[in-house]
């Protein structure tokens, strides 16, 4: 054929290609203008979230040209014989505005494809009139803030394919009906893919996914409150290829045994309750490309068919309770796996094979208890993820692994080891995560590759200056080197990280100076935590332009004022500002523990966390303060603040949860205006001026677990209304002028939650009270105790607030500022009481600390003390009580402390047991005792040695070598708890016994972890 025949060739194919597209019918004005108006009924929304992250696609309202063929408008498409609009794509159109039932949508009856994916329709519900689209066989209305119900008209659409409802806002129990649910797979018959994530599916009974069609190949119904028992069935259904049920913790199962007939290919049971083992028949999935049994609860061995899977590509198998040794050679026989995720207390054998992976990607080995350095790593050439975080692997990192992966490695985490050494990393020219934190690594800090997004060196051993050089890295987005030993000022240039740095974290090192000006330019600081250090500056109101939501400028030397009115015009977005010695984020404000002063910075109205504490803020408290009503908390302790409360501080929240004013000079009468709708946890009003009576509105408090109004000048009887409060644990009202008898009707049954009673240095009289010592459940059996957490705290939003309270321990005033929840105190100290200490005190079988000392008490002690088994100290010094010393004593395991001194006992101290290891300080005062370790010899003894000095006490709480108080901080990890002494003010030293009361209070902690467990 020559070129002239080919030419005309092309022209007739040309010539009849335009006749017939120009005799195509064009799209019908009345669907025209439908499009035109339901675009019109919306506004763009393009700062909403975008729900295609970053693939930003041309918004509905460039698509749309009114003087174009609509059928030629973007996502538009239309029938070829009629012109009739069959398929609506508006993706991630940025479409904002209630989407109505009367909307010209629905004149479309034509459609059989519609997404609406994407968009906001601000809580529409979806309309009934979807029935109108009767050959509609593609429906995508997900990720479109759709709420309400799903109507049952949307089983009418019989000739529904794919169908997705995912990520809206059907959050309610009644979103979907179970009626519906089984409509939906009777009626639509031809339906293939449907997903329903984040639906709430609580009201449909598991067992209707047993009527699935068996055309059915796609499921996804993820976090979706699916509870009870899935049928087993489903894994055999003869089309499906992906089951989605992951994120359902109340949806429980096993895995069939045998006569798996589907063609998965896709099989997702994340954080489900499935359990029992694996079975071998899992072997005979060939098609399987993605396994997720992350999070469940599966037991037994790996079977070793699951080397048959040669399709698999994606495995995770962690977070399980897996017995015996995994064989990582099971894993080497898998050749097309890319991601393998084997974490969570697995034990892990490799040999010295060099195995080959030669597609994996992400390997993460978390928490699989290995010790030394996987040396197979060197094989792993298309690695981009590698997590070896949470095993005991120790010593330096081998010389090879710094070889390995230079094109590939993206993201490295060797975080919670035992690693030490240096760390070398430019070479890694792609990686841009990095995770060193809770090693030994030393040194100073490495050199970072040019694409490092995230590092974090935290908790290391890290020393010298911050190199000026990592102001360089423009892609940083965050930095945390807290915890490390760095010193000297930070590099002036930081600011030359202005695009990306949104976290800088250098808390707890030993930073100095003032702080670089040069921070004002990272506009896209969001968190700035530089605690625990020595900078010495004025609060930073320079920042005050950024978008921060948290600051952290704690345990530093600030000071100055702080007018918090430039936050609401400086820190436009703050969410979040902490000058503390708090480990709160979100949204609040906290300014404890350095040295402002000047009057109360009000808080803004949308705070919710307020602390100054332990500042020199002077002056009164402003009744402003009662206009910020969504605080939850306010910590205004340890300063100099005078005058009385307003009165509306009690009662102008019902979210109000803890309000702390101890240590100021406050005085006047406590407002008795307390909401029955309070939210009152923790009412810390101590070490004031305060007088008058106890509110009696308090009773209204329902909530309340901690009330400590010790140190003021209260005159009052005992509040017996107080023990009606349902959660009431430690009530503190020592130092007050109470008076009167203490004791409570039989069977009242009050206070029965009560952990710590400290009515000591009052005016109580007459005898011990017998029938409130029967009312302290919470003192009776610590096994029964329903709250298992190690301390006495409360959770608020994104935070944690720990009560702290001052006891008297051992003899010392010692301030908690945890509060241990096992520790139990009774003390009655310093009162009027008269008569026997009554038998029923040996009921309280979870005592710790028993103090009834400085009373007028007489008889014997009780031989009931002796069933005390968990009491560590015990003071009944200063009384009038006679009779011999109970062997009975003795048998007190954990008691550490004893004081029996100025009595009236008589007769040989005991010399078994625990009462052998006491000095003599603890029976001196008793003319009547005598042997070891006192003077007087009994008969036949020999002379003991010459006394030493005595420990003075009196109820001013003041001791001849103790001049200040003790705190005492815990600190859990894991089920090791180290009680440290912050600050003890000792000419001659620690006392040993206070020292073994130390290991004791470790000890217990650490078993009453074990038992909570």
């Amino acid at each position: 054929m020559g070129w002239y025949q080919i030419l005309c060739l092309l022209c007739f194919h040309f010539f009849l290609h335009s006749s017939l597209r120009f005799s195509l019918p064009l799209c019908t004005l009345d669907q025209r203008d439908a499009l035109l108006h339901f675009k019109n009924s919306f506004v763009l929304d393009s700062k909403a979230s975008d729900p295609c992250h970053w693939h930003f696609v041309d918004s509905f309202y460039q698509k749309i040209n009114p003087g174009m063929d609509c059928c030629s408008w973007d996502g538009v498409a239309c029938d070829d014989a009629t012109g009739n609009i069959i398929s609506l794509d508006l993706t991630c159109s940025w479409l904002c505005g209630p989407l109505d039932s009367n909307s010209s949508l629905f004149l479309l009856r034509h459609l059989r494809s519609l997404n609406l994916f994407g968009n906001n329709f601000v809580g529409s519900h979806i309309s009934s009139n979807l029935s109108a689209f009767a050959t509609l066989t593609h429906l995508n209305l997900s990720s479109s803030a759709f709420s309400g119900s799903i109507p049952s008209e949307i089983s009418h659409l019989s000739k529904l394919v794919s169908l997705d409802l995912s990520d809206n806002y059907f959050f309610n129990k009644n979103s979907l009906e179970n009626s519906i649910f089984t409509m939906i797979f009777q009626n639509l018959t031809t339906l293939r893919k449907l997903v329903l994530d984040d639906v709430d599916m609580s009201m449909i009974s598991p067992k209707s996914f047993a009527n699935l069609s068996s055309s059915l190949t796609y499921l996804s119904v993820g976090y979706c409150s699916l509870g009870g028992i899935f049928p087993d069935s489903v894994f055999r259904l003869p089309s499906l290829t992906t089951l989605y049920i992951y994120g359902n913790d109340n949806l429980f199962g096993i895995l069939p045994k045998s006569n798996w007939t589907s063609p998965l290919e896709t099989l997702s049971l994340y954080r489900t309750g499935f359990s029992g083992e694996i079975p071998d028949s899992i072997g005979n999935m060939k098609n399987l490309t993605v396994l997720d049994l992350e999070n469940c609860k599966f037991t037994g061995y790996i079977p070793s068919s699951m080397r048959n899977l040669n399709q698999l590509q994606v495995l995770w198998i962690d977070g399980n309770s897996f017995s015996g040794v995994i064989e990582f050679e099971l894993f080497t026989k898998l050749k097309n796996l890319r991601k393998l995720y084997v974490s969570q207390e697995l034990n892990l054998i490799y040999d010295t094979l060099e195995y080959t992976f030669p597609k994996l990607e992400v390997l993460s080995l978390i928490s699989c208890n290995l010790t030394k350095f996987p040396f197979f790593l060197n094989s792993l050439k298309r690695l981009t993820q590698l997590y070896l975080s949470s095993n005991g692997i120790s010593g330096e990192i081998p010389m090879w692994f710094w070889g390995i992966s230079h094109d590939t490695l993206e993201l490295l985490d060797l975080s919670n080891n035992l690693f030490e050494g240096g760390i070398q990393l430019l070479q890694w020219k792609k990686l841009s995560s990095i995770y060193l934190s809770n090693n030994s690594f030393h040194g100073p800090l490495p050199i970072l590759p040019p694409s490092t997004y995230y590092f974090d060196a935290s908790y290391n051993n890290f020393t010298g200056e911050i190199p000026s050089l990592i102001c360089q890295f423009s892609s940083l987005l965050e930095l945390e080197l807290s915890n490390n030993n760095f010193f000297g000022n930070m590099p002036l240039y930081f600011g030359n990280i202005t695009n990306n740095l949104q976290y800088l974290i250098l808390s707890n090192n030993k930073l100095q100076g003032p702080l670089p000006r040069s921070l004002v330019k990272c506009v896209n600081l969001l968190t700035l935590d530089l605690s625990h250090n020595e900078f010495n500056d004025v609060f930073p109101h320079w920042l005050g332009a950024r978008q921060l939501y948290s600051i952290d400028l704690r345990s530093n030397k600030f000071y100055g004022r702080i007018n918090l009115t430039a936050f609401g015009l400086s820190f436009p977005a703050l969410e979040s500002l902490v000058i503390s010695n708090n480990n709160f984020t979100g949204h609040f404000i906290d300014l404890s523990n350095n040295n402002f002063g000047g009057p109360i910075p009000l808080p803004s109205p949308v705070t919710y966390y307020y602390s100054i504490a332990s500042n020199n803020i002077t002056g009164k408290i402003p009744s402003l303060i009662c206009n910020a009503t969504q605080l939850v908390i306010i910590d205004l302790s340890n300063n100099s603040l005078t005058g009385s409360l307003p009165r509306c501080l009690t009662n102008f929240s019902t979210d109000l949860s803890i309000l702390n004013l101890r240590m100021n000079h406050l005085e006047g009468k406590i407002p008795h205006f307390f909401s029955s709708r309070s939210g009152l946890i923790t009412l810390d009003l101590s070490q004031n001026q305060f007088e008058g009576t106890l509110p009696q509105s308090l009773v209204k408090c329902r909530h309340l677990e901690v009330l400590d109004l010790s140190h003021n000048q209260i005159e009052d009887t005992l509040p017996r209304w107080l023990g009606t409060l349902p959660n009431l644990k430690v009530l503190v009202l020592k130092s007050n002028n109470l008076k009167n008898l203490l004791d409570i009707p039989r069977g009242a049954r009050l206070f029965s939650k009560l952990h710590i009673l400290d009515l000591s240095n009052n005016n109580f009289s007459g005898p011990l009270p017998v029938n409130l010592i029967m009312n302290l459940k919470g003192m009776m059996n610590g096994e029964n105790v329903q709250d298992t957490s190690l301390y006495m705290t409360r959770s608020f939003r994104r935070g944690t607030y720990e009560n702290s309270v001052a006891v008297m321990m051992k003899g010392l005033e010692v301030e908690l500022v945890r509060i241990l929840n096992f520790l139990t105190i009774i003390d009655l100290s310093c009162n009027s009481f008269q008569g026997n200490i009554p038998e029923v005190i040996g009921h309280l079988h979870s005592l710790v600390g028993l103090n009834l000392s400085h009373n007028h008490l007489t008889g014997s002690i009780p031989l009931t003390i002796g069933n005390l088994t968990n009491l560590e100290w015990l003071d009944l010094s200063s009384n009038k009580l006679s009779w011999v010393i109970p062997r009975k004593l003795g048998d007190l395991a954990f008691l550490g402390y004893l004081n029996l001194s100025k009595n009236q006992l008589s007769g040989r101290i005991p010399q078994d047991k625990q009462l052998s290891t006491f000095s003599r300080d603890s029976f001196s005062g008793n003319p009547g005792l005598c042997g070891t370790p006192l003077p007087k010899a009994c008969p036949g003894d020999a002379q003991p040695p010459s006394p030493s000095f005595l420990l003075t006490f009196d109820c001013e709480g003041h001791e001849s070598w103790f001049n200040q108080k003790i705190v005492w901080m815990g600190y859990a990890s894991g089920i090791v708890i180290g009680i440290s002494i912050a600050y003890i003010v000792l000419e001659t030293g620690r006392p040993k016994w206070l020292m073994q009361g130390v290991r004791m209070l470790e000890s217990r902690a650490a078993k009453w972890i074990k038992k909570s467990k």
